[in-house]
């Protein structure tokens, strides 16, 4: 009786884990995010086949009495753009519970990197930026904002 009853627990530990792997879907990280710091709020959407995460939020988002702009871009027509709105996250593609091969946007460096984002659970994000091999990188957690 006692086999019985760990087969049957097995085979339910078995079925949960299938149906929490299975409930996370391609659309999965569609919403706003908080930056590690908390210090801006990201909007990841799907756009065609591709997702992209924009700024929507900031918690200072005027510096100075000015709206905060992309200061620190190596491009001089871009220093002037504001942060609000930009573009952080580009190109990411849903592959196998992770999405690849996009970019992000490092605003206080203004340098662009390599992405990949997995979702850790249903309100935590491990967003990953690299050059070259994604074995060498960072890696921050965003966290889901509440509406």
């Amino acid at each position: 009786m006692k086999k019985v009853t760990l087969y049957a627990s097995l085979l339910l530990l078995f079925f949960f884990t299938a149906t929490l792997v299975k409930a996370q879907s391609e659309n999965s990280i569609v919403g706003v995010w908080y930056n590690t710091e908390k210090t801006a709020q990201v909007e990841i959407l799907k756009r065609g086949s591709a997702f992209i995460g924009k700024i929507v939020w900031l918690k200072d988002p005027n510096p100075g009495g000015k709206p905060a702009i992309d200061k620190d871009n190596p491009n001089p027509k871009l220093k002037s753009r504001p942060l609000m709105g930009l573009n952080l996250l580009e190109g990411l593609k849903y592959d196998s519970g992770m999405w690849e091969d996009g970019t992000i946007y490092d605003p206080k460096t203004g340098k662009t990197y390599s992405c990949q984002v997995t979702l850790k659970s249903k309100d935590v994000l491990e967003v990953k930026g690299y050059i070259g091999f994604s074995l060498i990188g960072r890696t921050v957690e965003w966290t889901k904002a509440k509406p």
